[in-house]
């Protein structure tokens, strides 16, 4: 059995000016940086496969971004160097406070698309503040982040060296459910759960930890590859750059073991899942621009600092630091491993479109023609508001010649453990399944990756409604959620016979 190869390789992206900041329905430009923001890349080669996993302090990873990574490399001669470029994958941290890097993906059909045929008052993205001459925009940074990525990457790939390796879990509690249901059945992401008619949270959490220790040939630890079912939006209604808590988390840990250690973060299967704990509410510590977040004198709570700010984040990343640590130190590192089994096999999976009906179609477009005859002026609330019906508008039109979403994703084993990844953020129940019927002694889950498909929402979040289980909120559905955990173990499954 051949030996492991690991190259690891980190890139700075913090912008040089004001950006864009994606994720949130209403206008954010940069003022400063909080924290800087960067790719890590980690190459593995083994018994003649590879993989370059690359964790992107981004909200997602669009297409477009991919596909110009991908012939970065090739341009750059990756393939002379023995680099499968269809075997590098990409994710987001899910960070709302890095870049907008492109317009809205078309590919699926463009809710924007159908406003601006319908409300010719409707401008590209209507960010006017944005049109700024000292502010990036998504096209400059697009190339400016893929060309950092194919830096990383390639510089990875080519500082491979003979590695040991060791496994680990660990419980960090940083995750809670983002959807709140009422008696009636309706469900609200950040719902109130003060209301009397409060019912039930939507689903559960995950408090499980994935991490994987990376020791050079003199086992001196080199990296950490972690995986948490929390996306990194602590901070996510901020106007400054951040890396949110995992780059607060990188920062300890290199405190503690040293400035060259590397850190690769995978968030997992949290879709439904936030930092924030909505039964112990804790108000933000400065105002936030969302009618979902604002409650009217809520009961004063003695529990987590809040988890909109500063404070909050550095308690996440505390959290993360700390069961690190613990698992570090109670590892056996006489066992460390230097072979082991290693598959990888990527393809895009045929998912069935999620669809609408006739009816759904034309209730949504008589919202808009409605809208568009009143007069009102269209703010970025009403842009967002609206652009729930748009989606459902330009699905239905999609739909007519399109029955299913091609999603790219990756399958592998490495040793005991097994790694899955989509382009979804994927409700937990899903997660869930994956990792119960896995072979494997620990699963990673990597979502965000290699693509945006949108929210991959549960039966019972179709059924409650609101953001991140709408038709527009993603293109996917729960019957499309099944085909991709059947996949999923289905492909773990064939690496473990």
């Amino acid at each position: 059995m051949d030996r492991i190869k690991l190259g690891w390789a980190e890139e700075d992206i913090t912008p040089n000016k004001r950006i864009r900041l994606a994720g949130q329905f209403y206008e954010r430009v940069s003022e400063y940086v909080e924290t800087p923001i960067s790719v890590t890349a980690l190459a593995v080669e083994c018994e003649g496969e590879q993989a370059v996993f690359c964790s992107c302090d981004l909200v997602e990873i669009y297409s477009p971004l991919v596909a110009s990574v991908r012939q970065k490399l090739i341009d750059a001669g990756a393939q002379g160097l023995g680099l499968d470029v269809g075997k590098v994958i990409l994710n987001a941290i899910h960070t709302h406070t890095s870049y907008i890097y492109t317009r809205e993906d078309t590919s699926s059909g463009s809710s924007l698309g159908v406003l601006r045929s319908l409300l010719p008052t409707v401008k590209e993205e209507s960010r006017p503040v944005a049109d700024q001459p000292d502010i990036m925009q998504p096209e400059e940074a697009l190339e400016f982040l893929a060309d950092r990525i194919t830096a990383a990457v390639l510089r990875a790939w080519c500082e491979r060296k003979p590695a040991f390796i060791i496994f680990g879990f660990g419980r960090v509690p940083i995750a809670h459910c983002r959807r709140v249901v009422y008696d009636d059945g309706s469900a609200l992401m950040w719902g109130d759960t003060s209301l009397p008619d409060f019912s039930v949270l939507e689903g559960g959490t995950d408090t499980g930890m994935e991490l994987l220790f990376t020791f050079d040939e003199n086992r001196k630890l080199t990296g950490v590859v972690a995986n948490t079912a929390c996306p990194a939006q602590v901070l996510e209604h901020r106007n400054f750059v951040s890396s949110d808590y995992w780059g607060k988390t990188k920062k300890l840990l290199r405190e503690k073991f040293g400035g060259d250690l590397k850190l690769l973060a995978l968030i997992g299967a949290a879709g439904d899942l936030c930092p924030r704990d909505l039964i112990r509410w804790v108000e933000p510590e400065t105002p936030v621009d969302d009618p979902n977040i604002i409650r009217h004198n809520p009961p004063e709570r003695l529990a987590d600092p809040s988890m909109f700010d500063i404070r909050g984040c550095e308690k996440v990343a505390k959290r993360v630091y700390n069961e690190i640590v613990s698992v570090y130190e109670e590892l056996d590192l006489s066992v460390l491993t230097d072979k082991a089994v290693f598959r990888h096999s990527a393809e895009v999976v045929p998912l069935p479109l999620r669809r609408v009906t006739t009816e759904e179609y034309e209730y949504a477009l008589r919202v808009i023609e409605d809208f568009a005859r009143s007069g009102v002026a269209v703010d970025f609330r009403k842009c967002a508001e609206l652009h729930v019906y748009a989606g459902t508008v330009a699905r239905y039109r999609y739909q007519q010649n399109h029955d299913t979403y091609g999603a790219e994703m990756h399958f592998l084993r490495l040793g005991d453990a097994g790694f899955v990844s989509f382009p979804f953020e994927i409700f937990l129940d899903y997660g869930n399944k994956i990792r119960a019927w896995s072979p494997a002694k620990l699963t990673f889950l990597i979502e965000l990756a290699c693509g945006a498909g949108g929210y991959l929402p549960t039966q019972r979040a179709e059924r409650g409604g609101h953001y991140s289980a709408y038709v527009s909120s993603g293109n996917v559905g729960h019957e499309g959620g099944e085909v991709l955990v059947n996949r999923a173990v289905e492909a773990l499954n064939k690496f473990w016979v």
